[in-house]
């Protein structure tokens, strides 16, 4: 290779990488908008480590991170407390190391696919999809564990695939594979299963002179679990107390139950309606209205997988990514949700090697495979370029099996002794090109359908917190905020993390017990629904802040102006008939369609609170009930808002017709329907009980 074409090379991976990284980073950290609960106890022990060494409990170095009840993986933590060594604390520098992870770990999977079939073509086809891939792209948008996991596994099959291709595996695989799936265990929950899974499928590759070596990399590997050993010794329960929470295996529960429920969680968990279509249903991990995979990448995978059982049945490269393929659903199959995404992320990564072949095969022209073949006789797992079952491509480097050479020298031959007509050949490079211009169509739509409707999910990520919630807390004259989460909530980590990212000291949040009360005068951010006997100041989704009587702060909000008091109401709750004196809930969907933000909490007089109404008019329109029912917002609405409240109504104690009316009010100011807000009305017959 000469150096001019050294260097071309080398700037195409760097344009390559580039490119990646650009996708994977654009919209850091907006979309989507705020900071996950789980993402805030990531970042926030990752910046007490990179400043003291301990972990918010102040534990020195720990192995696993407490949190929740729960416990965290130890890699993502200490590589973002790395970064924070150099950033400080930062969303953008935490969303961008998932990011980078992220695509790196797509960039890997086309390096695996350059060294399986030695083309510069299929890399940049399969590394082309894992980009555009939703399910690996959305598990790198939040700084969670499990966005490090795909790239582990990718490290991996690379280890992997350059032991395979030895007949007796050197001293460095050996470490590296035991690296590799120590890297897996303490990455990620699920992988506490998965690795010692791919650790037994190691014995694909046991031959007579391997036999050494892969007992070596056993030992090894299980050197690495010697610490998560004694952390579980020391800490029973501690690592499993979240599985408990998540599976239907139960010390109840019989063992044919627990098989039956296992099959059809594995089933549903492989499902192609919700690859294809509609992917996960949680809005935090998936968007809605785009599958989990490409369908070409579906369709790539399904030919891999037909080219495998035809003509790599006996390699045990192969035959180890299809156990792989079918053992990365097992730690999802045993918890009780159907198609978890990201305990499943393992599973896309291996559905892309399988691509491998299929790419492979459309690249050739002649119809001959130019992929490396694996394939195993009695004595090797190994094809070698010196194989007497190989022939050779007068095109390729690499030796090609007989099993994938569609023209042998009797058929040549044949064909020379009695002319026939040409047979109809596929442009295979063709379809592969159709192939990549569908990926790219999809993968266009779907990165269009992500950016347009991230700021949709910001109630998911608490993202109005540090503006609605700790300012006005921090902007007080309180020394002390108190933090206090009722039983199974644990709120008090974003006060944390954004206290530290506004440079407020941590001793400055004293966190209370669950049968601990604030002392009078104190200010308090909770994850109650509601307080009693305290002064509510701000209201967001999740969090309330209040202060404590006696106390002098209040808050101040002001009358909206009219073209503020826009609203859209609907509901399909509203009954035709009820009985006279009725009480009924209904469900109500609030819109803002105003200029301005409608405040949730009002002064301390409950003044300027904007509330859902309703009331009863006569037939004729005229007011018999001006006022019923009241709901408080959950939340301030900003313009373009939706909410859903409940409102608890009260029919008319005399039987007739009525007309039922919902309206919003500001308190003590107005009616939004007097400022020309159309309000919702609807005939409602009421009639003597028992009727």
């Amino acid at each position: 290779m000469t150096q001019e074409t050294r260097a071309s090379r080398y700037g195409l991976l760097a344009a390559a990488c580039a490119l990646a990284f650009a996708l994977y980073a654009a919209g850091v950290p907006a979309d989507p908008p705020g900071f996950y609960i789980d993402e805030s106890s990531v970042a926030y022990n990752a910046h007490t480590v990179s400043q003291t060494g301990r972990d918010e409990y102040g534990t020195a170095w720990p192995l696993y991170f407490r949190a929740f009840g729960d416990y965290k993986n130890p890699t993502f933590v200490y590589m973002l407390a790395a970064v924070f060594r150099l950033t400080g604390p930062s969303v953008v520098a935490a969303r961008l190391l998932s990011a980078s992870l992220g695509a790196l770990a797509a960039l890997m999977l086309g390096l695996l696919a350059a060294r399986m079939t030695r083309r510069a073509e299929a890399a940049a086809v399969v590394a082309f999809s894992a980009l555009l891939t939703p399910w690996l792209y959305e598990g790198s948008r939040l700084a969670f564990e499990v966005s490090v996991y795909p790239l582990a596994v990718s490290l991996f099959l690379l280890a992997l695939w350059r032991a395979s291709s030895k007949e007796r595996w050197g001293r460095a695989d050996v470490l590296s594979l035991a690296a590799a799936l120590a890297l897996l265990t303490y990455s990620y929950s699920t992988g506490r299963l998965l690795a010692p899974l791919l650790a037994a499928g190691l014995a694909f590759f046991l031959t007579r002179r391997n036999l050494a070596r892969v007992f070596e990399t056993w030992a090894a590997y299980s050197l690495t679990l010697v610490p998560l050993l004694v952390f579980n010794r020391r800490n029973p329960g501690a690592l499993t107390s979240r599985f408990k929470l998540l599976t239907y295996v139960t010390p109840q529960s019989s063992l044919a139950d627990d098989a039956r429920r296992f099959a059809l969680h594995y089933l549903a968990d492989l499902n192609p309606w919700r690859w294809l279509v509609t992917g996960e249903w949680n809005v935090r991990d998936h968007v809605s209205g785009a599958g989990a995979l490409l369908a070409p990448t579906v369709l790539l995978a399904a030919c891999g997988l037909v080219l495998v059982i035809r003509h790599h049945a006996r390699a045990a490269w192969w035959r180890f990514v299809l156990y792989a393929l079918a053992a990365s659903v097992v730690p999802a199959a045993l918890t009780s949700g159907d198609f978890p995404q990201l305990r499943l992320i393992a599973f896309p990564v291996f559905l892309h090697v399988l691509t491998t072949p299929a790419v492979a095969w459309l690249l050739d022209r002649d119809g001959r495979s130019r992929a490396r073949d694996s394939a195993s006789d009695s004595d090797s797992d190994l094809v070698s370029d010196s194989d007497p079952d190989c022939v050779s491509d007068s095109d390729s480097d690499s030796a090609v099996p007989r099993a994938f050479a569609h023209s042998s020298t009797e058929t040549r031959r044949a064909h020379k002794a009695k002319p026939r007509a040409r047979p109809f050949r596929v442009n295979r490079r063709g379809v592969l090109y159709a192939v990549v211009v569908l990926m790219l169509a999809q993968g266009a739509y779907f990165q269009w359908l992500f950016h347009s409707t991230a700021q949709q999910r910001w109630y998911v990520f608490d993202a109005r917190f540090p503006s609605k919630i700790l300012a006005p807390a921090l902007a007080s004259n309180r020394s002390t905020v108190y933090l206090y989460d009722p039983p199974g909530r644990s709120g008090y980590i974003q006060a944390l993390w954004h206290g530290a990212l506004r440079g407020a000291d941590a001793s400055r949040f004293v966190r209370l017990a669950p049968d601990d009360a604030p002392p009078p005068g104190a200010l308090v951010i909770s994850t109650e629904g509601d307080c009693a006997r305290c002064r509510l100041l701000a209201r967001s989704i999740n969090y309330i802040l209040y202060a404590v009587p006696p106390t002098d702060l209040e808050t101040t909000p002001l009358p909206l102006p009219p073209a503020g008091m826009r609203a859209g109401l609907t509901s399909s709750e509203i009954p035709a008939t009820l009985d006279a004196g009725q009480k009924k809930s209904l469900n109500v969907v609030v819109r803002n369609l105003g200029g301005a933000t409608w405040p949730a909490v009002g002064d301390g007089e409950g003044r300027y609170a904007v509330r859902l109404r309703d009331r009863w008019l006569n037939s004729d329109g005229s007011a018999l009930k001006d006022e019923d029912g009241a709901a408080e917002l959950p939340y301030d609405l900003e313009p373009g808002d939706t909410a859903g409240v409940t409102l608890n109504v009260n029919a008319p104690a005399t039987p007739g017709e009525y007309i039922f009316e919902l309206d919003l009010a500001q308190e003590g100011a107005s009616w939004f329907g007097a400022r020309g807000s159309k309000t919702l009305r609807a005939g409602v017959k009421v009639v003597s009980p028992g009727r």
